[in-house]
């Protein structure tokens, strides 16, 4: 272990019970490390210090000393817990975001089964984890080699279409969608061998024309924020279908109470209750999991037989596009402790932007990689302190 690593967890150790001093982490230099998201995580930190009472300390410097405990808000899912620990991060007090044993384990390859017994996988794979996940995941599997997705796509065309996710990809990037095992023969020549064996590759059935909620919580400063919601589709500077932002109703207390307060129709109760399923089932599959920010997509519409269907996506145990109205909640519920439920939006606008003036933003620049984008987070100004 390295030398340092051991002066910060002696510190961390030393100084956990006092005030902390709040840091962004770029996990790695590959992963959410934009302007614009360098920008968005130092807004969410200095919120989440503001909230605790803490300093906000800029960005974390493995080379300079930490002076007393951190609180770390990392740009990605944590994937090694013993640099965690040594880091200081022990339990969701430590952090925004998560934890997990493996690194596969933050990716949606964790949403579906493998194909078969003798499927390819990662060491440590649970194959008891989709077992537990059931029908609360979409039909579909996780491959980690191309024989695998081949036998996968064939499978899954007795449904319909199916959808081909990269796994390292986000908001919706990379994806494709086959029509038969011609188109998925040609697609699954154009990739890269290695990516699939070291990554992954899901083939899920292709929903038309979904929506997808969001379900979430987090765990700041010992309060507890749950929500539900749907997200919107925009289109970037390139013309791409991107994550727009999301719309969402967020109560304090747990799942238990956000289905009393918001009393969701049936569609949306049922997104809430799969998310559930999943965030259980990684916590009985995977030892060691733990985060203080979980959210959970998931899509709702029409499979290629017509049949309505409902699945969880994917995960994210990171700061992410809801953590706008996630933090401006969690801002709501401090200033007035009477206040059970509120409503938010937040917002990712590419090109030229019309910000309203009660917005609270967030990022708004012209980003060397993403071009002219602004975020921001309108929050209900009425608590919806006494009715559901």
């Amino acid at each position: 272990m390295d030398p340092r690593l051991n002066t910060v967890m002696a510190e961390a150790v030393a100084a956990r019970e006092g005030p902390r001093r709040v840091v962004t982490w770029d996990v790695s230099p590959q992963g959410f490390c934009s302007e614009h998201e360098h920008v968005t995580r130092a807004n969410f930190a200095q919120r989440l210090a503001a909230l605790q009472g803490w300093e906000f300390a800029g960005a974390y410097n493995a080379g300079q000393p930490t002076q007393g405990a951190l609180y770390f808000v990392p740009s990605d899912t944590l994937t090694d817990p013993q640099h965690a620990r040594a880091m200081g991060i022990a339990s969701v007090d430590d952090l925004f975001g998560g934890v997990v044993p493996h690194a596969f384990v933050a990716t949606k390859a964790i949403s579906h089964p493998l194909i078969g017994p003798d499927a390819t996988r990662p060491t440590g794979w649970s194959t008891r984890l989709a077992t537990e996940i059931g029908d609360a995941a979409l039909p579909g599997f996780s491959c980690f080699s191309t024989d695998d997705a081949r036998g996968a796509g064939r499978a899954l065309f007795d449904i319909g279409r199916v959808r081909l996710k990269p796994v390292t990809a986000t908001g919706g990037r990379g994806q494709q969608v086959v029509d038969d095992v011609h188109a998925l023969e040609r697609s699954l020549d154009a990739m890269d061998d290695r990516e699939i064996a070291t990554h992954g590759l899901v083939l899920e059935t292709n929903l038309e024309q979904p929506e997808t909620c969001s379900v979430g919580q987090l765990i700041v400063a010992q309060r507890v924020v749950s929500y539900c919601g749907t997200q919107r589709i925009t289109r970037d500077n390139a013309g791409a279908e991107v994550y727009g932002g999301s719309d969402l109703q967020l109560v304090r207390g747990d799942f238990d109470a956000l289905l009393a307060l918001v009393d969701p129709p049936p569609p949306l109760r049922r997104a809430i209750e799969q998310a559930r399923r999943y965030h259980r089932a990684v916590i009985d599959c995977y030892p060691g999991f733990f985060a203080s920010r979980v959210n959970y997509d998931v899509a709702q519409g029409l499979d290629g037989r017509g049949d309505w269907r409902s699945g969880v996506l994917e995960q994210s145990w990171r700061v992410g596009g809801a953590t706008g109205a996630e933090i401006a909640a969690l801002e709501a519920f401090h200033q007035d402790p009477t206040c059970q439920r509120v409503h938010a939006s937040c917002f990712e606008v590419y090109g030229a932007a019309t910000v309203p003036a009660n917005a609270i933003v967030v990022y708004q620049g012209n980003d060397p990689e993403t071009g002219p984008l602004c975020k921001y987070t309108l929050l209900d100004p009425t608590p919806h302190a006494d009715t559901p």
